[in-house]
């Protein structure tokens, strides 16, 4: 006899067959693993479904019963026709009837569930999630993130045994972190990955080796590195730089002419006065472009600067100036080259200009005449003065210096205050480029409260706060390889650096009497 076996709307004929046939239905989903077997029997068809927790398959077997003996139909037919009531093996049979007819949905519902369960793994989406810390990339649509077989590449060809070894991955701002243990040293490992990576996939994606804030653990992110194209502003940077810039000068000439400082207003009825402070202006000016310098000969190629932005101050002239990094900084020991290089050029300058304004007598004869309690403002500006001046610095004695002195300073406390481990300052990119992201954010926080406290005594204080809270308080860009620990002789000049911020802007303690010499 023929008969259609019909399964998910696909109808074919069964012909007679002496020997068994499988039928069998997406055989690499068919999982023999803790199986279970069900049998269903109806007749001449058999079905054994497999069920197995992880994947499930199905498997049609039809045979052909042999034909029982034609006295044994009789005998039922007579029996059906002499009772009304159906038999008992009727009844089995409308029941079996009805559970193959169960069980075949039974099946069709788990093959179905299984495709679908399939489907939802292919389509994960690798490209969604937190965002690297401190770097703002693009959304792009779909084509831009890294595609499954991209991704096992990475896995299986780009990191290995010798460099990290990937134990788990998670999505990643249009790309994919990698968690897993990191081989050998840092700095060599991510060269390793870097080449494979240009080998494979030439420029397309950009990788970071980092340290996960939650674990403290060395993870590698990859993403594609259209996303790090840097974005367009409404103003062009230059107008905007032009624009702080004229004003820095303004009141770098205003900070010079005490006259116009106690009426500001009577600065615009008053312009000509402003050239009397141009010698401090310039002086100023001179400290703060050495400490850009300073900044741009230590970048060389490896990191790039963005127009500087001068803060305008009317208190001391300026606040230095905000320099954005354009480029992805390879690794800490760059940045701290860089951070450090500019308070170092400017420090040296200012301490020489400084020292210099002692020893050479001021033009007019007559100078600047300053109370001796103003050297107490600064620890480091005070016991410089005490050691130069000597008995001549005495309390309650007022004392003409050069002019050269006061413009020094000012350039001195530039520098310092773009010292502060905090945020985005020269100072908080050499905390972190030290001690790491994590540490470092630490140390801005309690510098800010710090110069939270100090800005109930000094307006400069709160000035600087406000502007470190609303455009320097980070976080820093990530670097490409931010484990590799920089160089002690860098990590040396970072901690100077630090240190000679903090003895500037430190109050001197001590009288200016014979013993504050031995003291300091």
């Amino acid at each position: 006899m023929d008969f259609p076996a019909t399964f998910r709307g696909n109808s074919f004929p069964l012909s007679h067959y002496s020997s068994c046939c499988y039928i069998r239905f997406h055989p690499s989903l068919i999982s023999f693993a803790g199986l279970k077997e069900q049998r269903i029997s109806h007749r001449g068809l058999k079905l054994y479904q497999f069920a197995s927790r992880a994947k499930r398959g199905v498997a049609c077997r039809v045979t052909e019963t042999q034909n029982e003996p034609d006295g044994t139909n009789d005998k039922e037919k007579d029996g059906s026709e002499g009772d009304d009531q159906p038999s008992s093996s009727d009844s089995l049979t409308e029941d079996k009837i009805q559970l193959d007819s169960q069980a075949v949905d039974e099946v069709n519902n788990a093959e179905n569930k299984d495709q679908g369960d399939i489907q939802d793994i292919d389509n994960v989406e690798v490209a969604s999630g937190s965002p690297l810390p401190g770097l703002k990339t693009q959304q792009l649509d779909e084509s831009f993130r890294i595609p499954r077989e991209t991704i096992e590449i990475l896995k299986n060809q780009v990191f290995g045994f010798d460099t990290f070894f990937v134990t788990s991955q998670d999505p990643y701002e249009g790309g994919v972190l990698f968690k897993g243990n990191l081989r050998g040293e840092a700095a060599k490992s991510y060269e390793k990955i870097t080449k494979r990576m240009q080998d494979n996939f030439g420029d397309v994606y950009k990788l970071f080796l980092l340290i996960n804030p939650e674990d403290d653990k060395p993870v590698a992110v990859v993403i594609p590195r259209k996303t790090l194209q840097p974005e367009t502003t409404a103003v062009p940077e230059w107008f905007a730089a032009a624009a702080f810039g004229l004003v820095t000068v303004f009141t770098l000439l205003l900070r010079n002419v005490p006259a116009l400082q106690s009426n500001l207003l009577s600065t615009f009825d008053n312009l000509d006065l402003l050239k009397d402070g141009l010698s401090g202006a310039l002086v100023t000016a001179l400290v703060l472009g050495v400490h850009e310098l300073g900044h741009i000969l230590a970048a060389g190629d490896r990191v790039k600067f963005g127009i500087p932005y001068f803060v305008p101050s009317w208190q001391i002239g300026s606040f230095g100036a905000i320099t954005r990094i354009l480029n992805i900084v390879p690794k800490r020991e760059d940045l701290l080259k860089v951070a450090v290089a500019g308070p170092l050029a400017g420090f040296s300058v200012g301490f020489l200009l400084y020292i210099l304004g002692f020893i050479l007598p001021p033009s007019d004869g007559i100078g600047v005449i300053v109370d001796s309690s103003v050297f107490h403002e600064s620890f480091l500006a005070g016991g410089l003065a005490k050691l130069v001046l000597g008995d001549a610095l005495k309390e309650g004695t007022p004392i003409s210096v050069n002019p050269l002195v006061i413009w020094a300073w000012a350039g001195l406390l530039i520098n310092a205050i773009n010292s502060i481990p905090a945020g985005e300052l020269d100072g908080g990119r050499i905390a972190f480029s030290i001690w790491g992201r994590k540490a470092s954010a630490r140390i801005t926080g309690v510098s800010i409260v710090l110069l939270g406290l100090a800005s109930l005594f000094s307006d400069v204080a709160f000035y600087w706060v406000a502007l470190i809270f609303f455009l320097q308080r980070g976080p820093i860009a990530p670097l490409s390889d931010e484990i590799t620990d920089p160089d002690q002789k860098y990590v040396g000049l970072g901690i100077l650096v630090l240190l000679l911020g903090l003895l500037v802007c430190l109050p001197f303690p001590f009288p200016f009497t014979e013993e504050a010499i031995s003291n300091f």
